[in-house]
């Protein structure tokens, strides 16, 4: 296969496609009254949020947690996130964009730090799996970096040139996993960050996935 020459979006999933910003908190609120933390408002949460997650607890708990509270919290998110999940939409237009680059004749795909077990069942849910040529979740231990992920990804691809995509997240982590490979960035408001903690990862930032991939198509070669 040869290289593509116009530009393939690589989509995040949480916070980006689907708009689950409630169900996260509510999640992370639940992880945090296991060892008693206050909880957290969706302001606090997008000017602290970081990965690796334990990073992101000790900027509010003013330590890293133990290797027990992590799991009690890692635990504890993941089930009450399925829980509240479930009544969460995607993100205003999603459906309309993916039909429209695909369209087009160009490709996109989608690569999540939700473990890839539960990812795959969930994007068959809500009717969008057909846009893609290829989702891949998080394998192995939750918590991390999404940047080995990201060359995974693109190595299994075949046929993407790093230079040629253009990752949508919501993420300062979906950028450095981007600059990781060498591809491009753009950054949305809508999920788990504020436009402040966003913009010092010095891609643009923007506040519409329509923005985001009116960016990507300016790219295109």
């Amino acid at each position: 296969m040869g290289k593509y020459t116009t530009t393939h979006l690589v989509w995040d999933w949480n916070g980006t496609l689907l708009d689950d910003i409630s169900a996260v908190i509510g999640a992370t609120n639940a992880a945090f009254a296991e060892i008693g933390i206050e909880p957290i408002t969706l302001a606090r949460y997008r000017e602290l949020y970081c990965v690796p997650i334990p990073r992101f607890y000790e900027r509010l708990m003013g330590r890293l947690p133990t290797d027990a509270e992590w799991l009690a919290m890692d635990e504890a998110f993941h089930r009450h996130y399925t829980e509240l999940r479930v009544v969460c939409a995607l993100a205003q237009g999603v459906e309309e964009l993916l039909v429209e680059w695909r369209s087009a004749g160009r490709s996109q795909s989608l690569l999540s730090m939700y473990g890839h077990d539960q990812l795959l069942p969930v994007v068959r849910q809500y009717g969008i799996e057909r846009h893609f040529v290829r989702v891949d979740g998080r394998t192995g231990p939750s918590g991390g970096s999404k940047a080995a992920h990201m060359a995974r990804h693109i190595a299994a691809l075949g046929g993407v040139a790093p230079e040629h995509v253009v990752v949508i997240g919501d993420a300062v982590d979906d950028a450095v996993a981007a600059a990781h490979v060498g591809a491009r960035a753009v950054l949305y408001t809508g999920g788990s960050h504020s436009r402040a903690s966003l913009e010092p990862a010095g891609v643009p930032v923007v506040d519409t996935l329509a923005e985001a991939v009116e960016l990507a198509e300016r790219w295109t070669a």
